[in-house]
């Protein structure tokens, strides 16, 4: 199992991480919504056009005018009348046309009626769109033509030069036909021809169509107007091409229809007025209404999909609070949100603004007598439409469709809202909760450690108890461990505390029973005995020496003990001491080396100085017992950062693995029992231990490795640290 070096802190922090999991739920419940939410949007949709086909419903009469029952229309020859947004000056300059260029027709080979020598290239050619705009009906023609003939001005006749042609079927059922010649650049009035199709004479003056002729560098501009009136559900409108103006033969005839018989007319959809005052009223929310014919071109329109007036945006409203929080909202928290979410564009490119005919699987399918719906982004991607379709019922036929278009930023606005609301609590929840998990986590290391530096503190580097551990009062899992802990260490206190006075105790116990065998021993050695008792009564007095002398070792480190709890403090010079001590070595025992370097400055320390003289005395017997014959023995004494370092080494064997610091312990020795000619109990270094401990100081003993004649040899040193004054 993988165990990393991370605190209990750093892992409630990684932990809390899973936190982060809120704001994925969050906006997974609030995309949830927003799908209802778009679902109640298309059925309120789909409920809008369902009423205003309602309102359609059974009036032929709107859609009769408008062509509509054809089977289907052609384009080029049934022409749309697109609402214009202002009126034509009528100046042949076509200028006013600019904004619909686009959606004027080129009329050339294709739609050639009439060419008098099929082996002679065309050269005549227009571009034609119509338009409407209060109750008239503007057209431009803009021909190209390399030779363009006038009518003359004694001429009678109006169609031997070039002209333009127009025949309508009439509101009232009578075919029109109308000319538009003459004999100059400017103004002009029409000539409305015979009800006889079949004669272009006689004609009679029509005022009511008026227009500008334009004479260009390629041919000739026309614009004129008819009121809507005049104009039935059928229309034609051709070029009559005159390249000799003496003979007037007809050269060519370009137009969107044959115009000689009614029957060969085109159409022509103007929007309906009676249509659009009925859906007017629907120009005052956000969505968007058409009405379509059965083939799908625009009856009437209403409505801007861009305003932002919907039921979900009215209910989003709020007026700012000048408070702190709405200010640090806005300034720190709705960025950040807004990195993430995105605002609902409002300007956004719109394909079917200015269409005339409209498409889609939803119009199909409404035109087939079904209510359909479809969603579909924009070109630039940055909004979303929802369109809805529901026929149009004439009988038992489909005449049109309604159709209702809203963007979706109402629902992306509300869905923003509640993201905001949402992210706003999620980021208090973590924050409160990271804080009390990190709180909870710093509470429980600090218990924890605070646990541990007592468990420390209570038994020391060679197992002795230091101090009692406290158990808390908390009742928890860490509470009932530190009262464990507690138990344990003050039933192992009770236990060294045994071990510490078990030599006491045997000293004090042994010795009467020790003294009375010896006293027999020596009264019995008086007796007379023979040679075979003197020897077993010389052995028992040797053993109750040597017992006699560990009970006296046993009663020193007693004595020592007690003493040290009564000592009198005082202050003295450490080197002068150990001097003195070493000196003393050296005449004690004139065959052991003593390699010394002490510090020439006195060290003054507060303590006993015959106490340090006892610590010396137990070192150096220590080491002399262990030193190799005809190796020295050191002893350094220096000072640094206030401390006097003591250090006696001796060349010898090494210190058992581990049992560098259990040997200042009571009754713990190294030495082999088999090469002790003398009992020992391990009670030397202990004695060094009790007087470096009664003076605040440290001792550790480490093996040394010793390089000397090119030969290596290990050994023991002991360091004692003590401080100065």
């Amino acid at each position: 199992m993988l165990n990393l070096p991370i605190g209990l802190r750093t892992k409630v922090a990684i932990l809390s991480l899973f936190l982060l999991c809120l704001p994925w739920l969050g906006y997974q419940y609030v995309w949830e919504m927003e799908k209802y939410l778009r679902y109640g949007q298309e059925k309120t949709l789909e409920g809008t056009t369902q009423a205003l086909a309602t309102a359609l419903h059974e009036r032929p009469t709107l859609f009769d005018t408008q062509a509509s029952f054809h089977t289907q229309v052609e384009q080029g020859r049934d022409l749309y009348a697109y609402p214009l947004s202002g009126p034509i000056q009528l100046d042949g300059k076509l200028a006013d046309w600019a904004p619909y260029r686009h959606k004027s027709i080129n009329y050339g080979e294709h739609n050639q009626i009439y060419k008098a020598n099929l082996n002679t290239p065309l050269t005549m050619n227009f571009t034609h769109m119509v338009g409407k705009y209060a109750g008239y009906l503007y057209a431009f023609f803009e021909v190209t033509d390399p030779n363009v003939i006038y009518r003359g001005k004694n001429n009678l006749s109006i169609t031997h030069n070039d002209h333009l042609a127009i025949a309508t079927l009439a509101p009232d059922g009578r075919f029109k036909r109308y000319i538009v010649a003459t004999t100059q650049d400017g103004w002009f009035s029409a000539f409305e021809l015979s009800e006889n199709q079949a004669l272009s004479s006689p004609v009679t003056p029509e005022v009511k169509i008026q227009g500008k002729w334009k004479k260009t560098a390629v041919g000739y501009n026309v614009e004129l107007r008819i009121p809507l009136k005049m104009v039935g559900s059928k229309l034609g409108v051709a070029i009559y091409d005159i390249n000799n103006a003496k003979t007037g033969h007809l050269d060519a005839i370009i137009g969107t229809s044959a115009i000689d018989d009614v029957n060969k007319l085109g159409t022509v959809l103007v929007p309906s007025p009676e249509i659009e005052s009925i859906i007017k009223g629907m120009s005052h929310n956000s969505s968007r209404i058409w009405v379509v014919d059965r083939h799908g071109r625009v009856l009437a329109k209403s409505g801007d999909i861009r305003t932002n007036n919907s039921v979900w945006s009215r209910t989003l409203i709020e007026r700012p609070v000048p408070t702190f929080w709405e200010k640090f909202k806005n300034e720190y928290l709705h960025p950040l949100y807004y990195q993430i979410l995105t605002i609902p564009a409002k300007d956004f490119i719109d394909s079917l603004q200015d269409s005339t005919v409209l498409g889609g699987s939803h119009i199909k399918q409404a035109l087939s007598g079904k209510q359909g719906s479809t969603w579909r982004l924009t070109p630039d991607n940055k909004a979303v439409i929802l369109a809805a379709a529901s026929p149009i019922w004439i009988d038992d036929k489909v005449m049109g469709a309604v159709i209702s278009e809203e963007t979706t930023h109402g629902i992306r606005t509300l869905r923003n809202k509640a993201l905001e609301k949402l992210f706003n609590v999620i980021i208090t929840v973590m924050s409160m909760g990271t804080l009390a998990l990190f709180f909870f986590a710093s509470s429980i290391s600090s218990r924890i450690r605070k646990l541990r530096d007592e468990a420390e503190k209570a038994i020391d580097s060679q197992g002795r108890i230091k101090q009692s551990i406290k158990g808390s009062n908390v009742r928890d899992e860490i509470g009932d461990l530190s009262r464990s802990f507690a138990n344990i260490v003050s039933r192992l206190s009770q236990y060294t505390h045994y071990l510490e006075h078990m030599s006491s105790r045997l000293s004090h116990e042994l010795r009467t029973p020790v003294a009375v065998v010896r006293s027999s021993l020596e009264h019995l050695s008086l007796q007379h005995l023979d040679p075979d008792s003197r020897k077993y009564v010389d052995r028992a007095q040797e053993g109750v020496s040597r017992l006699n002398m560990i009970l006296n070792n046993m009663s020193e480190a007693t004595r020592l003990e007690e003493s040290l709890s009564n000592a009198d403090l005082d202050t003295f010079p450490l080197s002068k001491v150990i001097s003195g001590c070493v000196q003393g070595y050296q005449l004690t025992y004139p065959d052991q080396e003593f390699v010394t370097h002490i510090s020439d400055d006195d060290l003054l320390m507060t303590g006993v100085p015959e106490y340090i003289a006892q610590l010396m005395d137990k070192l150096i017997a220590n080491a002399l017992e262990f030193s190799l014959k005809g190796t020295h023995i050191s002893v350094t004494l220096t000072a640094k950062n206030k401390l006097a370092q003591l250090s006696i080494s001796n060349v010898g064997p090494e210190l058992p693995e581990k049992m560098a610091e259990q040997i200042f312990e009571s009754m713990v020795s190294v030495r082999q029992q088999k090469a002790q000619d003398k009992p020992h109990l391990g009670l030397g270094l202990y004695i060094a231990r009790l007087v470096t401990d009664f003076h605040h100081g440290t001792i550790i003993a480490k093996n040394l490795t010793l390089d000397g004649n090119n030969s290596q040899h290990t050994g023991v040193e002991i360091l004692i640290s003590l401080p100065l004054k």
